[in-house]
């Protein structure tokens, strides 16, 4: 395979070998300053980051506040805290080497704070923010400001040509580059536009090639693209290295570095990723952010599965076929079904599915009487983790709400990620991950249950596989 090239990232020459943010605890400091160390570029998430005691104890992120609002700073305050300990934790394990990054979803709740304030705290210790979930236009602003590089997170070039006219042009030398994140491919949340159709996947060398001119026609030639999403062995896309159609090219890398030693996910998230099948991962839309992602296909998820098989229009007066009155809540208040949804409906009631919860599409899903008290709990708990919440009707704005009904298809993300980042529970859980993910069971690289170091995976990676 050709050797790769160092190529200049955040005021440095480094590998082309990037490190992608995985949000709440799994791209911690310990494993991006480790992959900064061995040359590339870690990255460290600034999502729900942890935070620790004077003794290095964690510190879990405990709400007291009695409302969403006082929750929500709350949040913000732990995002602060939290960010600054992992950025210093990665500058000491980078041992000065490589570049350390922070990745933000500007989605997020409280994103510009939490940005502004982890990097004003961790001044000098981090040299780039990527950030994608969103249009985040005001990131190239923040970056200037704090004197690091911008990367935005796009999946079309037509995303990147409305960041850049709309405010990236003012901002053109903190450009460090540009990450195009296979939404078909790459694990997380997902680009996918409503022009895309997500059971067509399409070849990512015309779209990133469609990037690279649209960026050359801006005068960027020389500014990397990161290539994310589907990359496990180098050997497969070395037709993109020293392309001189697609200029110079790194590769990001979020799902084999879950499999290292310096990896802070648990010992059972580990196994069940070395025994994943083609097929595992799937790409979904029940997040409560509305766009779609790509999980493993657990309990967790099946269970979002079938709540929304489980699912008629329902009217609150009868009109046409919607004539069959249907007890719904603890009033047995009715509403209008058709009679076929009727009858299955009332063969979810005789299987335990006994309570009726109304979405915001005048839709209603039946789940047992346990399942809705958590749904319940969830979204009075909510602490505002989103800028905007589908599950919850969280909104950051000055009503705190999305004027909506509060969406019991889908579920609270923050406690989830909470939970599978710090427990051993993989299964109840959302987890996430990269459609290629499957690969950790046949690559000969993992026989027997080989887990590297991120240096000796680097060095892998390197040698083309």
């Amino acid at each position: 395979m050709k050797a790769l090239k160092p190529l200049p990232m955040s005021g440095r020459d480094v590998l082309p070998l990037v490190e992608g943010g995985k949000g709440i605890a799994v791209s911690n400091g310990e494993s991006s300053g480790a992959w900064a160390a061995a040359g590339g570029v870690g990255t460290f998430s600034g999502v729900n980051a942890d935070s620790y005691d004077e003794d290095g104890n964690l510190l879990p992120q405990i709400y007291k506040g009695k409302t969403r609002r006082e929750r929500h700073d709350e949040l913000i305050a732990f995002g602060i805290e939290g960010g600054i300990a992992q950025a210093r934790m990665a500058h000491e394990a980078s041992n000065g080497q490589g570049r350390i990054h922070m990745n933000v979803l500007w989605e997020m709740g409280g994103a510009e704070h939490i940005l502004n304030g982890v990097l004003e705290g961790a001044k000098g210790l981090i040299h780039g923010v990527t950030c994608g979930a969103g249009m985040p236009y005001k990131v190239a602003e923040i970056a200037v400001h704090h004197g690091v590089h911008y990367y935005p997170i796009v999946s079309s070039a037509r995303a990147f040509r409305a960041l850049w006219l709309r405010a990236y042009n003012k901002f053109r030398e903190n450009l460090g580059g540009v990450v195009y994140e296979d939404p078909w491919l790459a694990g997380g949340h997902n680009g996918l536009s409503n022009s895309e159709d997500p059971q067509k996947p399409e070849d990512p060398f015309p779209r990133v090639l469609a990037l690279r001119q649209m960026m050359n026609s801006f005068g960027l030639n020389n500014t990397p693209i990161v290539m994310a999403g589907g990359v496990w062995w180098l050997s497969e896309w070395e037709d993109w290295i020293d392309n001189p159609d697609l200029g110079p090219i790194a590769f990001q890398y979020g799902t084999r570095p879950l499999l290292t030693q310096e990896s802070p996910i648990s010992t059972a998230w580990k196994n069940r990723l070395l025994n994943l099948k083609p097929g595992d991962v799937f790409l979904n839309r029940f997040s409560p952010t509305g766009f779609y992602s790509s999980a493993v296909k657990n309990p967790f998820l099946l269970d979002l599965m079938a709540r929304s098989e489980r699912q008629i229009a329902y009217l609150p007066k009868p009109v046409g076929e919607h004539s069959a009155e249907f007890p719904v809540g603890p009033r047995g208040r009715p509403v209008y079904v058709t009679e076929t949804d009727k009858v299955r409906a009332e063969g979810w009631l005789s299987q335990g599915f006994t309570t009726g919860l109304k979405t915001p599409d005048s839709t209603l899903i039946f789940v047992t009487p346990e399942q809705s008290d958590k749904i319940l709990r969830d979204q009075v708990d909510c602490m505002g983790c989103l800028s905007a919440c589908g599950f919850s009707n969280w909104m950051q704005n000055d009503a705190g709400t999305t004027g909506k009904k509060a969406d019991p298809r889908s579920f609270c993300i923050q406690k989830t990620l909470q939970a599978v980042s710090h427990t051993d529970d993989c299964e109840n859980q959302l987890m996430f991950a990269g459609h290629n993910a499957y690969r950790f069971a046949s690559d000969p690289y993992y026989a027997d249950g080989f887990i590297p170091t991120v240096k000796q995976l680097i060095e892998r990676i390197a040698s083309g596989y």
